[in-house]
């Protein structure tokens, strides 16, 4: 994943900011417990494509 790309994608939920998971390929939104998958390089930044975290994923 670029990290030029990181700098400027936001939540689609709630605008906040999203962590790489590289084992994972997902952007990570913590506030909303939401993963995000990346497919191919592109991130699916759509919140129906998205899984929701378990309580031990947001805080480990």
């Amino acid at each position: 994943m670029d990290h030029r790309l990181l700098e400027i994608v936001a939540c689609p939920v709630c605008n906040g900011k999203l962590y790489y998971n590289n084992a994972q390929q997902e952007l990570i939104c913590k506030p909303d417990g939401l993963a995000f998958p990346v497919r191919d390089g592109i991130p699916v930044l759509l919140e129906n494509e998205a899984r929701t975290l378990s309580v031990e994923e947001i805080h480990p």
